[in-house]
């Protein structure tokens, strides 16, 4: 992708400015004037297509890209009935309410042997979200109804930039991300499968970029031969949106990094079976994958993502420059481009611990 020309201001300078100036936020001059003109629009071309994306500062990204503190809002958007492990991270958000404020899950789309095709894996995703609340008796009484607690997402992939596709999912996520101030603490949209919803949520509203941070578990790491990872791979225009318009990513990689979040049948029969309905229910999950269960072990990658919001130590994390998504399904690098996160490691034993001991308190007390 070609990044197009920023027109950068006149500034009329109408009183000398000393050579040691610092603002009051210890910003050099130097610094003052490249955060005015990241103030403008970066225009980006991808296929023929001009999209201009408000541009943020360096200043203001590398502190969104900080590890947040002190409650965390979210939302969630989950291809849920695509892999169990879709819905461990579902009730493992929703057990960690002491750190997380859950206010939506969206549907995501997804293709494969589990679906005739995205639409079809999205409305399968929407009544695994259902089944798994309901499990859980997790909409307390008097609390938010289902339709405004859950929402579909997209139908189709995102077949470019100029055609965003519009959803409750994406609506929702605008409304969410509008309704606070740029100065406010972002939303934070954690994403586990393709990313078409919060793609086309930008696309519909660039101007959320300033307002959430997005927390994807997609592509793998940035040395693996290729990235034609599932989540990345299903839609690589929305990937391209992401990782190309300047929001601030939190990026885990799935090969090689939380790759490493595998569990065994043993494990699952003593720390998840048996916690109430819902741990009956992924307990049997799990165990249909395979029928052979002797040295088997069952990858649940996606509950990284609530790791990382709970505690990011473990999933440490570097600052690099944004990857390029290229047709060939690599990645390619610039170091002119700005900076996301990515995660290159996780801690699987204290992951798998804290998520063991929350599912804990749901064992009937007899």
């Amino acid at each position: 992708m070609d990044k197009g020309k920023v027109q950068k201001p006149c500034y009329d300078i109408v009183e000398p400015v000393s050579l040691n100036f610092c603002d009051k936020e210890g910003r050099s001059l130097a610094q003052v004037v490249e955060d005015k003109i990241s103030e403008l629009c970066a225009e980006f071309e991808q296929g023929g297509i001009k999209m201009k994306f408000p541009t943020l500062s360096d200043t203001f990204r590398l502190a969104r890209l900080e590890p947040p503190t002190g409650k965390v809002q979210m939302v969630l958007d989950t291809d849920t009935y695509n892999e169990v492990d879709d819905q461990f991270a579902v009730v493992y958000a929703l057990l960690s309410a002491e750190r997380l404020e859950l206010q939506a899950l969206y549907a995501a789309p997804f293709f494969n042997n589990r679906s005739t095709g995205p639409a079809d894996g999205m409305e399968k995703s929407y009544q695994e979200i259902l089944r798994l609340l309901e499990r859980l008796d997790a909409m307390p009484e008097g609390g938010p109804t289902w339709s405004d607690f859950v929402f579909r997402g997209s139908d189709r992939y995102l077949p470019d930039w100029a055609h965003p596709v519009e959803s409750d999912a994406a609506r929702d996520l605008i409304v969410k991300a509008m309704a606070r101030a740029e100065e406010d603490d972002p939303l934070y949209v954690v994403a586990i499968g393709a990313i078409t919803n919060v793609a086309s949520a930008i696309l519909m509203e660039p101007e959320i970029i300033k307002r959430i941070v997005i927390v994807w578990l997609g592509g793998n790491a940035l040395h693996w031969p290729h990235t034609k990872e599932f989540n990345l791979w299903q839609d690589p225009q929305a990937a391209r949106v992401i990782f190309d318009c300047g929001v601030p990513v939190v990026q885990l990689p799935c090969m090689n990094v939380v790759s490493h979040l595998h569990t065994t049948v043993a494990e699952i029969e003593r720390y998840v079976q048996g916690r109430g309905a819902i741990g009956d229910y992924l307990a049997e999950t799990v165990k249909g994958y395979h029928q052979d269960h002797f040295a088997w072990s069952k990858v649940i990658w996606d509950i990284a993502a609530i790791a990382y919001l709970l505690n990011e130590a473990w999933t440490p994390t570097d600052l690099v420059h944004s990857p390029i998504v290229t047709d060939q399904g690599t990645w390619s690098f610039d170091n002119g481009r700005h900076f996301i996160r990515t995660v290159y490691h996780v801690h699987r034993d204290l992951i798998f611990r804290d998520l063991f001991t929350k599912l804990d308190l749901l064992k009937p007390k007899y």
